[in-house]
């Protein structure tokens, strides 16, 4: 997740609460979610969701024929590897020949490697998949592996990504049905639905903790929790109902719902915030540890790398894979249309090697991955997502091999090339045009000058580089207004200029140092004119007036782009 499946995220709260780890996913949930429910009507006609819940996924039996001192990968015993319903994952099905077990000529056949998907929509955690042998690899977005990792290794077991697989661009999204609620900050006072600690809550958690919402502001979004066993379809009920003012939801149902709703609008998405939810496979570091099982895996990722070529070029037979294998897609593609199916392949990416090495900073640049890992580390360690509140932290460096992308990128001297290029351009007219706009969320910076300057201090720059930069990558393919602003003391045209002149400071610095597009950026001198507090009325956000005037001089970064 980092796409999931709706009935996936919809149950992914669960694995927190694991002992050790170890329980599934479809236990103890009433109680957490007790007084945080939604009462929801759901849509009188079955929807592919209820009718895959009417039929949970059995746990996986091994295969009469499988003998697992055969060779890992051989026919008599496959790589066995762990799925949810999601169609960031058809790459992988096509290239097993549209089935759940390798098929005679397809990529993985000609790979040299034997594979079985295995559907568990119940989610299992890792430490039952990899104990009961069920699987050696499964599925996991970079925020939800966060969450996991501590209690695999509580349980005694550890495990590595290995590739990311997907990267949400407008797969998620928070939306609202009220034409008033333009931007982020428009949320105070509203009710948003959503499903505890998924992805799109991480990612509401970061939008709201990066706005210019006060404190008392924040805490006047009403978040509603939605009951994990009602999983999306309960979300987009609650907004469809009009139970609730916005809603945080993923494909499909994020389509329905923008479909359904009438003035439904997105808020903020990943096809703003590009760099912040990616899929990933793990394996069992058991495996990894062995040459034998080294060599299977990175037949396992070069079949996968191949399996998003074969993906792109026909997109059909994406769709055609995923009705094949998956009872979920079937019943959505029996309901809604095949080219339904297929449209939801516009919000996501399938990496490649190129997209691997770009989003793991292997060809220069930031590592995306591991500073997202480490960001949601911290978001659901402070929401309390942990199962033991004490797991150790682990280096986001320690979550991921790379030996196996390395490995391709090396006798790929064409991805390794297109990975050290910009990824998007930018131009001053596109940039004219966004900011035309509504800003979908707006993050103030306290940059501090000398009295009277706009020369950067190195402590400055140290608060650009850790508060401004990383929500910048966020945000792949956004526009940004930098604008400086001033208390209300002093003469306000000696303040206009001043404040220009220290946001055109930070710009520059982000482009000669960080080497973001100049063109990404528009300069804005506010001076004293955009109060985030009032200053005459600080005591009704809960702030002393010093606290108020600090707080309106900032630097801030607005966001503009595709929603």
């Amino acid at each position: 997740m980092a796409q999931l499946t709706p009935l996936a995220k919809g149950l992914i709260t669960v694995i927190v609460l694991g002992v050790a780890g170890s329980l599934a996913w479809n236990f103890g949930l009433k109680e957490r979610f007790a007084g945080s429910e939604v009462t929801a009507t759901k849509p009188a006609a079955a929807t592919p969701e209820t009718a895959a819940r009417s039929k949970p996924t059995p746990p996986p039996k091994a295969a009469t024929t499988e003998d697992r001192n055969a060779p890992l990968g051989s026919a008599a015993n496959p790589l066995k590897v762990s799925l949810v319903s999601f169609h960031g994952y058809a790459p992988a099905l096509v290239a097993n020949g549209n089935a759940l077990n390798t098929q005679p000529g397809s990529i993985y056949d000609k790979q040299g490697v034997n594979v079985r998907f295995v559907i568990q929509d119940d989610i299992p955690t890792l430490a039952t998949i990899f104990e009961s042998g069920a699987a050696q690899c499964a599925w996991r977005t970079s925020d939800f592996w966060a969450q996991e990792q501590p209690n695999l290794r509580n349980a005694g077991l550890d495990g590595r990504a290995v590739m990311i697989v997907d990267n949400t661009q407008g797969g998620d999204a928070v939306i609202a049905r009220d034409p008033a609620v333009k931007s982020v900050e428009d949320l105070a006072g509203r009710s948003v639905a959503l499903l505890q600690f998924t992805p799109s809550h991480g990612m509401l958690i970061d939008a709201l903790d990066n706005s210019s919402l006060t404190a008392r502001k924040k805490d006047s979004v009403k978040l509603v929790f939605i009951n994990a066993e009602e999983g999306t379809a309960g979300v987009r009920a609650a907004l469809e109902s009009g139970a609730v003012d916005a809603a945080v939801l993923w494909d499909p149902d994020l389509a329905l719902a923008l479909r359904n709703v009438k003035g439904a609008h997105v808020v903020y998405s990943t096809k703003t915030a590009t760099n912040l939810i990616f899929d990933v496979m793990v394996c069992d570091a058991r495996v990894l540890a062995k040459p034998e099982g080294q060599a299977v895996v990175q037949k396992f990722v070069a079949g996968w790398m191949e399996g998003v070529q074969a993906a792109r070029a026909s997109p059909d037979n994406a769709v055609d894979a995923l009705v094949r294998t998956q009872e979920f897609f079937k019943l959505l593609a029996d309901k809604e249309g095949r080219p339904f199916v297929k449209s939801l392949f516009a919000n996501l990416v399938w990496t490649g090697v190129e997209d691997n090495a770009r989003i793991l900073g292997l060809a220069g640049g930031t590592n995306h991955y591991e500073r997202v890992y480490k960001r949601f580390d911290e978001i659901y360690r402070k929401a309390g997502a942990l199962a033991n509140p004490k797991s150790p932290v682990i280096a986001p460096q320690d979550s991921f091999d790379y030996r196996f992308i390395k490995a391709m990128l090396g006798q790929n001297k064409a991805a390794a090339e297109a990975a050290a290029k910009p990824q998007d351009t930018f131009t001053q007219s596109a940039l004219k045009e966004a900011t035309k706009q509504e800003a979908m969320v707006t993050k103030p910076v306290t940059v501090g000058f000398a009295s009277g300057s706009a020369e950067l201090t190195k402590r400055a720059q140290k608060t650009v580089d850790t508060e401004m930069v990383p929500f910048i990558e966020n945000n792949g393919k956004a526009y940004f207004e930098v604008s400086g602003n001033s208390d209300a003391t002093g003469a306000r045209e000696v303040n206009l200029r001043l404040s220009a002149a220290r946001a055109r400071a930070v710009v520059d610095y982000l482009v000669t140092q960080w080497e973001f597009p100049r063109e990404r950026f528009k300069i804005v001198g506010n001076g004293p004119d955009r109060p985030l507090c009032v200053e005459a009325n600080a005591a009704n956000e809960g702030l002393s007036i010093e606290d108020c005037r600090a707080m309106n001089r900032t630097t801030r970064v607005a966001v503009f782009g595709g929603r």
